[in-house]
């Protein structure tokens, strides 16, 4: 069993444990006198693992997806754990994707004015992305998570185990997030391997996954302590949002079906081609990675005409006025931002 912990302030704010059974977690909730779970339905096998490991005080499936995700949810899972009895020394755990985690946490947060709260996330996107970094929160009028608060959950505890009924679909889209954190740090020639990983077939290697899985949650572990806030270096954790929340925005709007992981493929390589047209990245970075998505399975098309995002971005919840901090990359493994308006990027691709 592996721990990385997320540093702030000098002192360990959360911990991130990569195991590589479900049973490792059953003594960490030791510690907690009433724990209580909240599920995706999609994954009740997880839910009834830990649960005949450990003693519960309450179990709550909820259904999961973007327009579930929503204040009406927050106030179900509160009601839940007024009946049931939660009070400040509680522990909510939630098992689930980032969706149920962003829900749970968030309603942890506001439950008695915080109890503590932790995570068994069972995507490849929650793993090494949603998870990690105590943000939590809700739609808001058709705009992604417009609505939260950041706070560091107690653990994460994540294991390849837990991802082996994982749609294929759904780990692809975990499979983005793991590559913009590589492209953020490479360290190790992480993007390389895991490229080789997805591109090669070898997901089925669960080593390779779980070294690969834990490598994305240090970074990104290391990177939140740094700056917990996001006022400067987690921001790099947006590249490629600001595009992928409007395409997933305007997909809403059309009825299409996109996933977040999807959105942010595609996201990532309109700020490839951005950073290109800027002259940040030299030409031929964003034809690297459209070939490498291709490899991996990855969208590469945008499904709506570039102007119709603008308006999309412009009330992306990063939005200061008229600018939008844009992440863009100057070569792989290096990042930097940019503050420019959407108008101005989206001219810049046209």
């Amino acid at each position: 069993m592996e721990e990385i912990q997320v540093i702030i302030g000098g002192k360990t704010a959360s911990r991130v444990i990569s195991a590589e059974s479900i049973e490792a977690l059953a003594p960490l909730l030791e510690a907690y006198p009433k724990v209580f779970l909240v599920y995706d339905r999609n994954v009740a096998w997880v839910a009834k693992e830990i649960a005949a490991g450990s003693p519960l005080a309450g179990m709550k499936a909820i259904d999961t997806s973007e327009k579930a995700k929503d204040l009406a949810t927050v106030q179900d899972l509160c009601s839940w754990l007024l009946e049931a009895g939660a009070d400040r020394k509680s522990l909510l755990l939630a098992v689930g994707g980032g969706i149920t985690t962003d829900l749970a946490g968030f309603a942890a947060c506001i439950y008695r004015r915080g109890i503590r709260f932790a995570f068994v996330p069972t995507t490849l996107l929650a793993q090494v992305d949603a998870a990690i970094g105590g943000k939590t929160g809700v739609n808001f009028l058709d705009f992604k998570n417009m609505l939260g608060v950041i706070r560091q959950p107690d653990f994460t505890f994540e294991c390849a185990q837990v991802l082996q009924t994982l749609p294929h679909r759904d780990f692809l889209s975990g499979a983005a997030e793991l590559l913009k954190t590589f492209l953020i740090d490479n360290t190790g020639n992480a993007y390389e391997k895991a490229v080789t990983m997805l591109s090669e077939a070898e997901v089925s290697a669960p080593d390779t996954l779980q070294k690969l899985i834990a490598a994305a949650a240090s970074v990104k572990a290391g990177i939140v302590g740094r700056d917990e806030q996001e006022n400067g270096e987690r921001r790099h954790l947006n590249l490629g949002h600001t595009f992928a929340h409007a395409i997933e925005h305007e997909a809403r709007q059309a009825g299409l079906d996109i996933t977040h992981g999807e959105a942010v493929a595609v996201g990532i390589l309109l700020a490839a081609r951005l950073s290109e047209a800027m002259g940040l990245a030299s030409k031929g970075l964003a034809a690297r990675l459209e070939a490498d998505w291709t490899a991996c399975g990855l969208p590469t098309s945008v499904p709506f005409d570039l102007g119709t995002l603008t308006a999309a971005m412009t009330k992306d919840k990063k939005a200061e006025g008229d600018t939008i901090h844009f992440v863009l990359l100057s070569s792989i493994g290096q990042v930097e931002i940019r503050k420019i308006s959407a108008a101005e990027a989206t001219a810049q691709l046209l």
